[in-house]
């Protein structure tokens, strides 16, 4: 194919108008957003005398930015239908062309029919593979597409009535000449929607299904934190899905048709949703591992004032904001839990997430850690970007000690440690407010934290996690039996008296090992010639409980090292 027809047929691709059909109705969770981009896009397409009475130049461009599948596109289509504008599309990807000069003459094109055609609307998908910064980028190609993009731009007015919309989900990423005013003058972030936002989505997307009585949309909206509207597609396709394989057995795939009383019966319950919703990641949740823990209070034993001071310092602000906020209350932004390895500091965390039903992120001090200057500091900044995303969010530090140690102590890291712990005191200084994003940090050295990160506003809860006493050692006993099949000689308080020192996780242990111990010396009579034993008989005593005692020891003789200023 030679260089001319290839350029054709690129643009013909490129050029190709797609049936316009989405509607301001087809957008949910973005009132605020769409109004912004309507007074930058639709008030200059179609009034444009209210500007030159003005005296000023109509925006040109408008820059679209936030996660992947938060309608970003969706809403440019909308404005084009609404507007009855011309509406051409450019994939960043494929205008891109190896020959010289031909990705400047596809942009040129499009511009071109844009403006024979106004009022047009040109949206740029992916600006940021076209037009990353120039100093970034080592291909000619790249800094060629830029450059002929600021012409373009630079340009509009005297094109008439023709609008620009480019969309990214790396907006740090686009040459910063293309960012200036008479360009891409207006950001509008597209963000996660929130609660009532995943509501009006829900609702967009099964208007036209068949809703059983049980089915709460607000519930669903609830129980979907992270979801964008393009996971919350999804999700109504695939609980659509589950209704139908519930009625799967009573279809008859012979028949060219599909009795009248099946079609009739199909609705999507609550459990078609709850299914769905298990095998769905969000999108905004994906890079980052983000979890919504399944831990309870029950499933901790003891510890009983330090759930108190998470249940307040957490809970509370995200179960009662109009109290804090009658109040004047500015909830905790960071606590710290301190003790010896092993005493639930971990369960803690992931439980306070559970009950205030947050998502949770865990980070283990180390991970961060780059030898490359400014790497870490950006997973500490990406970190509290998908918090802030997906709030409300609890972000656990464990071994924080590892990451944020008193600056000025040890210089064998070449300064990654101090600059990390720079850019925690930034994030939790809230240069970008931590709303309903609360820091746990755990440590069992509490003395090597940075004094800078202990003070009011920061880190400025302490708790303390010790060892627990013979009540919470039966407690945690009990937990960590309760699945288990126990004999009748089982006295859980007599092993909650012979464990003195022992800590959680040394006591799930024990009850790890006799359950062990029992499968072994099932296995053996069970391979005995002759036997016939099934795993019913399985029972755990109080021999197995004793000799797993004598294997496994405390793992810690006391509450570790301790500093005066996190004594309560």
């Amino acid at each position: 194919m030679d260089s001319e027809s290839a350029t054709e047929e690129l643009s013909e691709e490129i050029r190709a108008v797609e049936s316009l059909t989405t509607t301001y109705e087809d957008i949910g969770g973005l009132t605020d957003e769409l109004a912004q981009v309507r007074e930058m896009v639709e008030l200059p397409l179609n009034h444009p005398e209210l500007f030159r009475a003005l005296g000023i130049n109509p925006p040109n461009g408008v820059l679209l930015h936030g996660p992947p599948g938060t309608g970003k596109t969706l809403m440019a289509r909308a404005i084009a239908s609404e507007t009855n504008a011309y509406f051409e599309t450019i994939s960043g990807p494929e205008v891109v062309s190896k020959y010289y000069g031909e990705s400047e003459e596809h942009l040129r094109d499009v511009f071109d029919e844009a403006a024979e055609n106004e009022p047009g609307i040109v949206l740029i998908d992916e600006l940021d593979s076209i037009a990353p910064k120039r100093e970034d980028t080592t291909g000619e190609v790249e800094r060629r597409i830029v450059a002929q993009l600021l012409s373009l731009m630079d340009g509009l007015d005297e094109r008439g009535r023709v609008a620009v919309i480019g969309t990214t989900n790396r907006v740090n990423a686009i040459d910063p000449a293309l960012r200036r005013p008479g360009r891409f003058g207006r950001e509008i972030e597209i963000g996660v929607p929130n609660e009532n936002g995943r509501e009006e989505i829900l609702r967009i997307h099964t208007r036209g299904m068949p809703l059983a009585d049980d089915l709460d949309l607000e519930a669903c909206a609830e129980h979907s934190h992270g979801f964008v509207g393009a996971d919350i597609e999804n999700l109504t396709k695939e609980s659509a899905m589950h209704t139908l394989r519930r009625v799967r057995p009573d279809l008859d795939f012979d028949s060219e048709t599909i009795d009248a009383e099946v079609l009739a019966s199909l609705s999507v319950t609550a459990t078609d949703f709850t299914q769905a919703l298990k095998g769905i990641e969000p999108s905004a949740l994906r890079e980052v591992f983000v979890e919504i823990p399944n831990v309870s209070w029950e499933d901790i034993g003891g510890l009983g004032a330090a759930k108190e001071q998470l249940q307040q310092t957490i809970q509370w602000p995200l179960a009662y904001p109009e109290a804090f906020e009658r109040a004047n209350v500015t909830p905790a932004t960071g606590v710290l839990l301190y003790g010896p390895p092993g005493t639930g500091k971990t369960l803690l965390a992931k439980a306070v997430a559970s009950e205030a039903q947050s998502n949770f992120i865990s980070i283990k001090g180390p991970e961060l850690l780059d030898r490359y200057v400014g790497e870490s500091e950006r997973g500490v900044r990406e970190v509290f970007s998908k918090a802030r995303e997906n709030a409300p969010t609890v972000v656990f530090f464990d071994e924080i000690d590892a990451i944020a140690g008193e600056r000025g102590r040890d210089m064998s890291d070449a300064g990654v440690s101090e600059r990390v712990v720079s850019q925690l005191l930034i994030e939790l200084d809230g240069l970008e407010p931590l709303e309903d994003v609360v820091v746990i940090a755990a440590t069992n050295r509490p003395d090597l934290i940075d004094d800078a990160l202990a003070r009011p506003g920061r880190l400025d809860r302490y708790i303390h996690v010790g060892t627990p006493d013979a009540t919470a050692r039966r407690e945690i006993f009990a937990i960590h039996a309760r699945d288990r099949p126990l004999g009748d000689d089982i006295d859980l308080d007599t092993f909650a008296s012979q464990t003195d020192g022992y800590v959680g996780a040394d006591i799930e242990a024990v009850c790890r090992e006799a359950a062990s111990i029992a499968v072994r010396e099932f296995v053996r009579l069970a391979t005995a010639d002759g036997a016939t034993v099934s795993p019913e008989t399985i029972e755990l005593t109080r021999d197995h409980f004793e000799r797993a005692l004598s294997e496994i020891e405390s793992g810690t003789t006391g509450d570790g090292h301790r500093s005066n200023r996190f004594e309560s």
